[in-house]
């Protein structure tokens, strides 16, 4: 079958779009669906079928088989096999055709892009290249495994409320020993430089909002994109220590410079926080009354290690708001109290983390270049008696695999409608649900 015989029904719905005049939705998907055909550079026919029965077969594509023998598939099974092997596409043309599609927007306007590290698992696939050991979560009370397997790094356009839609525009497979940080930075500076150059965002817009989740390192990723238009959003884990800025008329009359860095805000210990600069309340639908406090111009103090080891001049002060949200319950019953990044059971409210800022105080686990305190989650302690048996890995002790929330449109309100927060051991006590995150 040629290419003609191949798009004719893609030219087919273009012609009949409802007399909308090519600004219609099918139009739009008609433009697409050419615009991906030609992005085939090699065994294109076979490639675009198997797209059409990847995305029109019920439920889980589990084997090639099925696809073989899905309506929308009219060849053999050999060609699938060929189409696999031996089909080429042109990635970065795709890339290009997905940043000129309407993108969702917020309710504000503004684009949100969200990115996450999702594996691929590969446990079985020996001879795969380049795999590593990702992180992932068994079915039991905190069981975690390490399966050897391919983690991405996906980025996708939010909107706000619930949908089972996410527009993804970017894809990247992380090599062994890869800088999450800096493929992060990469991925949102080739993204960005398209929607620009694709006036998805003019003068007049907001600021791109990127999400983040307390797995990645924000506070370098925030400075690395502080000549973008954008704002980072990152969540935090309730063992942070942060500083405030030094007051403008602190000397030091014994001699020498003044200090670079203030008080420190321990989230742990209320009586580090001082009054907020800003109290909202708001009542939801799902949590029920959210409460949202605001520390503006808080920052981690910096030290010359891990990422900031070879860093020329001085160290940056990467300053924030910080953001601590309550809320009353969380969906379907679950139980705030358990709500949070954990911390002692004695502590007051445990903060999980939301927040927006150019130049975000948010941080990761245990790869923070920062010099505030951190602790590596799952997996026993040193003095456990009986350690837990390995699985394919090589162990179950690696952070968790980062995972992005979208937040509401008002401040007040955290999580997006229908995304709970995690549960985990050592939380604030029974009634409420803290979190803590940042924005500038």
């Amino acid at each position: 079958m040629d290419s003609t015989m191949a798009r004719g029904p893609v030219d087919g719905a273009q012609v009949g779009d409802g007399g909308t005049g090519g600004n219609g939705a099918l139009a739009v998907l008609s433009r697409f669906r050419t615009e991906f055909y030609d992005c085939l550079s090699a065994r294109s026919d076979e490639l675009f079928e198997l797209a059409d029965a990847v995305l029109c077969t019920d439920g889980p594509v589990k084997t090639l088989v099925d696809l073989a023998l899905a309506p929308e598939h009219r060849r053999g099974h050999g060609a699938l096999y060929g189409g696999l092997n031996r089909g080429r596409i042109e990635a970065e043309r795709l890339r290009w055709a997905l940043a000129a599609l309407p993108l969702p927007r917020a309710a504000d306007g503004r684009i949100v892009l969200a990115v996450d590290i999702s594996p691929w698992l590969r446990p079985d696939a020996a001879t795969s290249p380049d795999r590593s050991f990702c992180h992932t979560y068994g079915r039991g009370k905190d069981q975690h495994h390490m399966i050897p397997g391919w983690p991405y790094s996906i980025v996708a356009a939010l909107e706000t409320g619930r949908t089972s839609w996410t527009a993804l525009l970017d894809a990247v497979r992380l090599e062994p020993g890869a800088d999450a940080a800096a493929v992060t930075v990469a991925q949102i500076r080739q993204i960005v430089g398209r929607l620009l150059a694709t006036d998805q965002r003019t003068g007049g817009d907001l600021d791109i909002l990127i999400v983040l989740d307390a797995g990645y390192d924000v506070p370098r990723i925030a400075f690395l994109l502080d000549d973008l238009p954008v704002e980072v959003l990152g969540r935090m884990r309730s063992d942070r220590v942060l500083r405030r800025a030094t007051p403008p008329w602190t000397y030091n009359f014994e001699g020498g410079r003044p200090p670079k860095h203030g008080t420190e805000f321990v989230f742990g210990d209320p009586a580090t926080w001082d009054a907020p600069q800003t109290e909202t309340t708001t009542a939801t639908t799902r949590y029920g009354t959210a409460v949202a406090t605001a520390w503006d111009r808080l920052h981690p103090r910096l030290t010359r290690r891990a990422a900031w080891e070879g860093f020329a001049g001085e160290l940056p002060i990467i300053a924030g708001t910080v953001i601590r949200l309550q809320v009353d319950h969380l969906p379907a019953g679950g139980d705030p109290s358990r709500s949070g990044c954990g911390g002692p059971a004695s502590m007051p409210p445990t903060p999980t983390s939301t927040g927006s800022g150019r130049r975000s105080c948010d941080a990761s686990t245990s790869n923070t270049p920062s010099e505030c305190s951190s602790r590596p989650s799952g997996g026993p302690g040193p003095s456990s008696a009986t350690p837990k048996p390995r699985t394919a890995g090589p162990g179950s002790s690696s952070p968790p695999t980062p995972n992005c929330v979208w937040p509401g449109h008002s401040p007040p309100t955290c999580a997006a409608p229908g995304s709970a927060q995690p549960h985990l051991a050592g939380s604030p006590p029974p009634g409420c649900a803290g979190g803590f995150g940042t924005c500038a």
